[in-house]
């Protein structure tokens, strides 16, 4: 849903406990006690008509008894009574509420309605947000509120829990204070009808309480909304995600991995592993690579630490000629790990690790200690904690052992600097640092340019053929000839009814071809000689399609009249087979497969999955995620395949997968990838009826907001911003006057930072909007022209908007004709207004909203106004 009224549950001054009890083993008896027990300094009413008094408090008979409109109502009451009771609720004016009571969607109320929906319906006119059924509650510890039947409290700090389970959420809790860890929001969400992950996200994404998010779900509904969601989330803070319930098969799991990956996200796979990666990410510095230096006292230990780097695909930096001779000089080895042995003075300890930090190939450095007679641990520790807490680069340690070394350990922590028990976990907080920077870069850096647009129309000339002509499977040239509208090389093909059919196709295409039964219901057609090879002259042809005729005939009767396909041989002795496929997850929708292709893909099991839509950078980390990537990258004196054609080709595939709405099944292989680029082999295609256009877990490119106008005697496309369209961002940011940058973005800017630039041209298509104006320039590029921008927030009633026009250009009209766009599109989307900020002395954009029909309000801060434009019938005024 949204946002709306989370403040009156996480924040509230007063709350109901409807069916509040004092017999024991009642959900009510231990919310109340919770409540007045916690501290919470806020009105707390108890609601059972058996009561005058509960817990020192009084008691009262129903809803229309309060004294007022409770701001968070905490319902445990039976199943039949909850949508009334809900009803009831929002008509007082209560707005949120925690249903504890569980089993609703099993059972029927009035009109055939289950009880569930019935409570969604009661809510519904009063936005009045439902948190469960099912839940065990929510603690917000800074306020003293525990609105939970939980056996236990929590301590306040700076992560937000939030999971699906009641069971595992208070069994975190009971984790977690043992070790001391505190929560700024602790929720158990319970079936999430209403308050989803995606609604929580947004709330905590903005939460200046919050400095870490926590999820802990066993599904998602809602996959678009979580992904926006998320997203947004994970471009502020770190959102660590623990997974139960894995899919036997993996393929769902595989596509979840996908999903948070894309989103920026870290998934962790044990409760012990979330919580660990909040205190890793939480200390991290900035890191570009995935090269450890490891420094120890002790060889095993070293050794340890480098067999799980290894298994993790991380590597031991190598040391410089010069750090090497730095060690040398302190009478330390030149090797990594570096082993300084037991009685190594506390000298040699600061001289080795102020080494390593100089070291440029390291990216990170695990400090390792295990206790000695010689030299106590707490010293080294003092000598060596200020060098580590001011290095630029990030620090990992671990104090192996107990008594010996927990005051060295605790120096460590109280320096800020990350310390595990084992080498092992202290190697697995440098990997989870890897795979966040990995999944935050996806999120952040600039693709390359897309391929040359698709033949979309043949395209859908091609499904819609098929689909009035009732076939749900496209031929084999059907299914080309769609590949072929979106770029993807494929060799030479015919489809032919008999022999001499064949023999005149292969004169066409050349000579050698190869001859495959035609068939689609044959599945695999090697298994039953539906395929030969390497035919050199129409002899050998002829000879082969009359032995495959006969083998059809004796295993396959009933497919013996079959045609025969005839395609151009294609003789790359160095090509790596591949294979692409699209199927649909249940959650995700469609999503794009990619590995080993031929015979031995499903035995090598060797792929990656990905969201549609792709760029360049997704379609090359794809490409890196697989075993088969390494022999892409060329192997003795096989040249390294193209690498770019194959990712341009992922990237097709996905335009294909947004344009086409009928697609549920693709599968390229296999598709040949060599240094002379890709060459599909086999495609098929199968259709279904239509899927809805929120099925992409991920919005599209909105192609169908291009709009080109006439302005200045020419013309302007006015459209979306793409990822692709960095380059000239930069450019057009670059040709504005200083004047203009401060006007914009408030600051006397001299430059676009990477991160910001990314952030600019790397929007949500379903929460924000960036039109610019372009038009070829005097090169014959792309050239921008002007950008209006808007984001929503999460209810869909506000979008702040910004707009610039390169400085050669103003006053000639153009922010009007984008401001219009803007406008028109987000009256469409039944966006309320649109709001901005400004500097007071910018004229150009108040004039703009006042001729649109908006406002201009003071504001509090000095030298600002705010800018206010509805969206109901707003036109501008011409004159």
């Amino acid at each position: 849903m949204s946002i709306r009224n989370l403040d009156r549950l996480f924040k509230p001054r007063s709350v109901a406990v409807i069916g509040a009890s004092e017999q024991a083993q009642r959900i009510g008896t231990r919310v109340l006690a919770n409540l007045a027990e916690g501290g919470f300094d806020g009105v707390i009413w108890p609601l059972n008509p058996k009561y005058d008094m509960l817990h020192g408090l009084r008691c009262y008979p129903r809803v229309a008894a309060l004294p007022g409109a409770p701001d968070l109502a905490i319902l445990c009451t039976p199943p039949a009574t909850i949508p009334g009771l809900i009803a009831e609720l929002g008509a007082r004016g209560c707005r949120a509420a925690i249903v504890m009571t569980a089993g609703l969607g099993a059972l029927k109320g009035g009109g055939g309605r289950s009880l569930r929906q019935a409570m969604l319906d009661a809510a519904k006119p009063h936005l009045l947000r439902i948190l469960g059924p099912g839940s065990v509650g929510l603690l917000v510890p800074a306020l003293g509120l525990n609105a939970s039947f939980a056996h236990i409290g929590a301590g306040a700090g700076k992560l937000a829990f939030v999971s699906q389970s009641g069971a595992l959420g208070t069994a975190v809790l009971d984790w977690a204070s043992l070790r001391g860890i505190g929560f700024s929001k602790f929720v158990a969400m319970g079936e999430g009808a209403d308050i989803d992950f995606g609604d929580l996200l947004d709330y905590l994404a903005a939460d200046n309480d919050t400095s870490a998010i926590l999820l802990c779900l066993e599904q998602v509904s809602g996959a678009r909304k979580f992904m926006s969601a998320g997203r947004l989330a994970a471009r502020g803070k770190p959102v660590i995600v623990l997974k139960v319930g894995r899919d036997r098969e993996g393929d769902a799991d595989a596509v979840f991995d996908a999903a948070i990956r894309r989103a920026g996200m870290l998934r962790v796979h044990s409760t012990e592993d979330l919580f660990d990666a909040v205190e890793t990410l939480a200390r991290a510095r900035g890191q570009r690579g995935e090269r450890l230096a490891v420094m120890t006292n002790g060889g095993g230990l070293g050794l340890i630490a480098a067999d799980a780097l290894l298994a993790g695909g991380a590597q031991l930096a190598p040391l410089s000629a010069a750090t090497a001779e730095r060690l040398r000089q302190m009478a330390a080895p030149a090797a990594n790990p570096l082993d300084l042995l037991a009685d190594a003075p506390v000298e040699r300890y600061a001289g080795a690790v102020a080494a390593l930090l100089g070291e440029p190939q390291a990216d990170a450095l695990l400090f390792l200690h295990a206790p000695t007679a010689m030299v106590p641990s707490l010293r080294i520790a003092e000598a060596v904690a200020p060098l580590l807490q001011a290095a630029g680069k990030n620090v990992l340690s671990c104090w192996l052992g107990g008594s010996a070394v927990a005051a060295a350990r605790q120096l460590f922590a109280g320096a800020g600097l990350p310390t595990y028990d084992t080498p092992e976990k202290a190697v697995h907080g440098f990997l989870q640092i890897a795979q966040y920077r990995r999944n935050q870069d996806l999120l952040m850096e600039v693709p390359a340019q897309l391929p040359a647009a698709p033949e979309r129309a043949a395209a859908r000339a091609v499904v819609a053929a098929a689909l009035a002509a009732g076939r749900r499977e496209l031929s084999e040239m059907d299914s080309q000839a769609v590949l072929a509208a979106y770029g993807i090389p494929l060799a030479a093909t015919r489809v032919v009814a008999d022999v001499e059919g064949a023999l005149a196709a292969a004169a066409a295409i050349g000579y050698p071809v190869a001859l495959k039964a035609s068939a689609a219901a044959l599945g695999r057609r090697a298994d039953v000689g539906g395929v030969v090879l390497d035919l050199e002259d129409a002899d050998m042809l002829r000879a082969a399609a009359g032995a495959m005729r006969d083998r059809l005939k004796r295993l396959r009767p009933d497919l013996a009249g079959t045609g025969f396909v005839v395609q151009q041989m294609a003789r790359r002795p160095e090509a790596q087979e591949l294979a692409i496929g699209v199927h649909n997850d249940a959650v995700f929708g469609p999503v794009i497969v990619f590995g080993q292709g031929g015979l031995a893909a499903e035995v090598a099991a060797d792929r990656a999955v990905g969201l549609p839509p792709l760029n360049m950078v997704l379609a090359r980390d794809m490409v890196g995620r697989t075993r088969v990537a390494r022999l892409l990258a060329g192997f003795g004196q096989r040249a390294p395949a193209d690498l770019e054609a194959i990712g341009r080709t992922l990237v097709q595939v996905a335009e294909l997968v947004a344009d086409l709405a009928e697609l549920a099944e693709l599968s390229i292989n296999p598709l040949l990838a060599d240094a002379a680029g890709v060459l599909a082999l086999d495609a098929h295609i199968r259709l279904a009826p239509p899927r809805p256009a929120c099925a992409m877990a991920i919005r599209p490119y909105p192609q169908e907001l291009e709009q080109t106008v006439a302005w200045q005697g020419g013309s302007v496309l006015l459209r979306p911003i793409r990822p692709e369209d960095a380059p000239q961002h930069l450019a057009f940011f670059n040709a504005l006057d200083p004047d203009d940058v401060r006007l914009r973005f408030f600051s006397a800017m001299r430059e676009l930072p990477p991160a910001q630039l990314a952030r600019l041209t790397q929007i949500d298509y379903d929460r924000a909007m960036a039109f610019i104006a372009t038009r070829a320039g005097a090169d014959g590029q792309p050239e921008t022209l002007g950008v209006v921008r808007a984001v929503a927030d999460p209810d869909n009633f506000s979008a702040e908007f910004a707009i610039v026009v390169r400085s050669d250009l103003k006053g000639k009209g153009l922010g009007l004709v984008l401001f219009q766009k803007l406008v028109d599109y987000f009256r469409s989307r039944g966006t309320a207004e649109l709001s901005g900020e400004a500097l007071s002395e910018n004229g150009g954009v108040q004039h703009l909203v006042r001729r649109f029909g908006g406002e201009v309000l003071p504001r509090d801060e000095a030298g600002t106004v705010g800018l206010r434009l509805e969206l109901q019938g707003t036109r501008p005024r011409l004159c």
